[in-house]
């Protein structure tokens, strides 16, 4: 069987893929640009191949994409003078993509955003335009592009955002609670990594079936009620959904940009849904299982 080749392999989304594949058989070639790294020798560590190679260099990505079945692609936008570089971001995937092109890949599995594509025009969210618009034409290259086989997979709201140790949305730790204006009732549609790996292995395992299929991923949909309900029960302490202003979300610590993005999310919503991947027998994880295993 011949490997598939896995990009951010060292990262959550890429790392969770290489995982799900290895659990299949499916021998992994893992993109790294340093495999001296730790992340880099734990990847290896579970049994993938790693080849050295940069997002930025498609001569590098050229070779290591050779004798490939399919490849797994997903990018993260450089910073540049301190700005998110989107026109990088983009750039990366282009270069990918060519590369896969050039070496024959038959099989191109993108990983993008819930409802990117969708135009949503406001003065208040423009900010937030330039990341939409760069996975829009990242997924309108993918289909283009002339691949026997394509599938993108388009992840909602990771509950990894939910970690306390992330700082994210527990910007003071958990005692000084949700940071978010993201209000009680907002339902939101809700991912955990892990599945993310699994829908890309699946994709991999029938490119026929997958091909050309856009999965809105959501593992589960849930409010932010019920969200607090089970961190609070996983985490053994009250922790409430707050109704907050983007002015009071931001004295607890929320950083101004995400105030911003979420005030969008809880208007425009996600379109993803676990019954997507459910039709498809992807197997998925509630919220209350990912508490119990990551709390």
């Amino acid at each position: 069987m011949s490997s598939v080749l896995v990009t951010g392999a060292t990262g959550q989304q890429g790392g969770a893929t290489a995982r799900a594949l290895i659990a299949a058989g499916v021998p992994v070639r893992a993109l790294v640009r340093d495999p001296g790294t730790a992340k880099a020798k734990a990847v290896a560590a579970l049994g993938a191949e790693l080849v050295t190679g940069d997002l930025h260099d498609r001569d590098s990505l050229v070779a290591a994409a050779q004798g490939v079945r399919a490849v797994f692609s997903v990018q993260m936008p450089p910073m540049k003078d301190d700005t998110i570089d989107f026109d990088g971001e983009r750039a990366q995937a282009e270069n990918l993509i060519e590369a896969a092109l050039a070496a024959g890949v038959p099989q191109f599995v993108h990983t993008s955003v819930s409802g990117a594509g969708q135009r949503v025009t406001t003065e208040r969210w423009a900010g937030l335009d330039p990341y939409y618009a760069a996975k829009g034409a990242i997924q309108d290259r993918v289909r283009e592009a002339g691949f026997t086989y394509w599938t993108l997979i388009k992840p909602g709201f990771f509950m990894e955002n939910f970690l306390p140790d992330q700082a994210y949305l527990f910007p003071r730790g958990v005692e000084g609670g949700l940071a978010t204006v993201l209000k009680p009732q907002t339902m939101m549609s809700l991912v955990a990594v892990d599945d993310v790996g699994r829908a890309a292995a699946a994709a991999i395992a029938d490119p026929r079936r997958f091909h050309g299929i856009e999965l809105e991923l959501a593992s589960d949909y849930r409010s932010m009620t019920e969200i607090a309900e089970a961190l609070s029960a996983a985490l053994k302490t009250e922790v409430a959904a707050p109704d907050l202003t983007e002015e009071e979300a931001v004295a607890k610590g929320m950083p101004a940009w995400a105030a911003v993005a979420h005030e969008r999310s809880g208007v425009v919503g996600q379109p993803a849904r676990p019954e997507y991947a459910r039709a498809f027998g992807i197997p998925l994880t509630t919220f209350e299982e990912w508490t119990l295993t990551h709390l």
